[in-house]
């Protein structure tokens, strides 16, 4: 025991030692504000597609939110080599948009950039390049549903594949109101204003890219997409996927899979160290200046696929908000123009229901109004 003792005490003598001259050290690297412009989106030739340029600033490891910090107020348009050139309209958010594009294939084109502080960046002129259509985009359920695409090019050209997709799915409130109200007043609720159904999209943020440079023929097939996990809202009522396929050059696919390796393969000492990023973009007054992204050019395919619960197995959808709390106030009914305000003082409750001739029923707003998960209450039209 003495001896186990003495051990002990040894321990704890070297843990205060240990802690007593343990130094906090911050590397000076961290603390310098690096902060490089980032710039994501591609030159889409569609009459029906516009195109859609997006830029932002990196944002500094020891920034503890990592904000998304878009780059506003620019100056964007794309030059193409016979000198004419069109410009990019600011939407919002660091997002610039074209009108629908009808490209020259045998021009080339490049992006020009000038920043609310006056420092101008262009990307090297690209050609465009042209999409192979989309064979197919099917699905496969084991417990989690599997998005798979394929596709070829008959005349062996293409080689290097992108994709993006975006998801929609329609999901309900737990409870349907028969009543809103806007600004106090209350009203009975229609196909327009109605807040049980929902609709809700999300864009891919994931790096998708293939080759068939391997094979002997330009084929694509199985390519993994997404995966919808099991028992998620997605596919509690009806689910789509439109994905959208772009042909790209070595280089882009090069970037990309350098970009994908990056920012996914960051776990341990033992996986893939992070590569250093060369894109096409580059600042006009210091070309040594890092640049975040790739500027490509092409036509695109599309190709959109449905799934309803009933065609999935075990999809056990439960809304954390099942059991919603509910209580009854005085309150005289429509349509007595008398009795339209709505003034209950907690407005985290919303009305829901006429419970008699002078009482109301409502309900906590995240039980009758769908809109609240991020959703658009009408049905797009593509549904």
């Amino acid at each position: 025991m003495k001896r186990l003792l003495n051990i002990l005490f040894l321990l704890i003598v070297s843990g205060v030692i240990y802690i007593s001259c343990k130094k906090s050290y911050s590397p000076p690297a961290i603390n310098v504000d690096y902060r490089y412009l980032t710039i994501d989106g591609s030159l889409i030739n569609s009459v029906d597609s516009p195109s859609v340029i997006t830029l932002s600033q990196t944002a500094r490891l020891t920034d503890s939110s990592l904000a998304y910090n878009p780059e506003t107020g620019a100056t964007v348009s794309v030059e193409d080599s016979a000198g004419g050139s069109f410009a990019f309209a600011e939407t919002g958010g660091g997002k610039y948009r074209s009108n629908p594009l009808s490209l020259n294939p045998s021009d080339k084109y490049r992006l020009k950039i000038t920043t609310s502080s006056g420092e101008d960046y262009v990307s090297d002129y690209v050609a465009v390049k042209q999409t192979p259509p989309i064979d197919s985009v099917t699905w496969q359920q084991n417990n989690d549903v599997m998005i798979y695409l394929y596709t070829h090019d008959p005349s062996n050209d293409t080689k290097y594949y992108r994709w993006d997709f975006t998801e929609t799915w329609q999901y309900e409130a737990p409870l349907q109101a028969e009543l809103s109200q806007t600004n106090g007043v209350l009203f009975y609720v229609d196909a327009t204003d109605q807040t049980f159904d929902c609709w809700r999209s999300l864009n891919s943020s994931a790096i998708l890219v293939g080759t068939s440079i391997a094979l002997n023929q330009d084929v694509i097939n199985k390519a993994p997409i997404t995966i919808v996990q099991q028992n998620t809202q997605k596919i509690s009522i009806r689910y789509s996927i439109l994905v959208r396929q772009y042909a790209i050059a070595p280089d882009a696919y090069q970037y990309f899979s350098v970009l994908k390796k990056n920012s996914e393969n960051l776990g341990s000492i033992f996986d893939a160290q992070p590569t250093q990023l060369v894109g096409n973009i580059h600042s006009v007054k210091n070309p040594s200046e890092v640049v975040v992204g790739f500027f490509t050019a092409s036509s695109v395919q599309q190709q959109r696929i449905f799934i309803s619960k009933y065609q999935v197995s075990n999809w056990n959808f439960v809304d954390s908000n099942a059991e919603c709390k509910q209580m009854t106030i005085d309150h005289a009914p429509l349509p007595n123009p008398e009795f339209y305000v709505y003034d209950y003082p907690d407005t985290s409750y919303y009305p829901y229901y006429f419970c008699g001739a002078s009482c109301l029923t409502i309900a906590k707003r995240e039980c009758v109004d769908c809109r609240l998960k991020g959703g658009v209450n009408q049905k797009p039209s593509y549904w």
